[in-house]
Parts: structure tokens; sequence; C-alpha cells
């Protein structure tokens, strides 16, 4: 797959619900995923597609989503691209509500996302 592929293939899986699906499909099985900061203990660095669905898990499992917006691709020469995120829902363990937005940044090589960071 090429950069738009990609980029596409990851907005479209996020707005249907997909996301943990295409992790197979999209990343890279070294992949790092690399948090603004540590949230819950779990460090800001996660390494392996396995480590990065099991962060995937870890959100599911710790929040209540009530709504959620993709925007974006928007691509950064022939090996990134950038998406905005937007989510509200609550904390599940606390019950406090959140309004989220972050920008994630992946950066892709050999057809395959290879990392991603996220701002916020």
């Amino acid at each position: 797959m090429n950069l738009k592929e990609i980029a596409d293939e990851l907005v479209a899986g996020c707005r249907e619900n997909r996301a943990k699906e295409n992790l197979e499909k999209l990343y890279a099985s070294d992949a790092v995923s690399v948090e603004g900061q540590d949230f819950a203990g779990m460090g800001r660095e996660t390494h392996g597609l396995e480590a990065i669905r099991g962060k995937h898990e870890w959100w599911e499992g710790a929040h209540e989503v009530s709504g959620a917006s993709v925007s974006g691709p928007y691509p950064h020469g022939d090996d990134r691209f950038a998406v905005i995120f937007e989510v509200q829902g609550k904390v599940k363990e606390t019950g406090e509500s959140f309004d989220m937005r972050e920008v994630g940044v992946y950066h892709v090589a050999d057809g395959k996302i290879v990392r991603e960071e996220f701002f916020y």
C-alpha cells in the first residue's frame, strides 16, 4: 500500500469502528507508538504490534466513548501523514467526563506504519 492508501484506510477504519482490525493490515510488526505523556503507568512508548493492540484494548476497557470524530488525513511528503481526533466520553473508573482533541502523526516505510506519535 502507498501512503495515501494507508492514510485513507486508517481514517476510514477509525470512522467505521475498525481501528483494531486495521492494526494487522496497516502496521509493521515492530511499529512504535508514542504518547505525549505517560498514562496509567504504561510509559510513553509502546513497542511492537501486539503491545499497540494491548494499548487499544486498555483504552476501550478504561473509557466510555459518547462521541468521536476524525479529520484528515493530512499528508506530509511521501512518508508521513497526520490525523486529528476528537473524542468525548467518561473514564469508567471515576465517571469523570472528558473532551479530548489530539493530533496523530504517522510515519510510513515499506508500505506499513512504523511509528505513530500523539500530540495533545
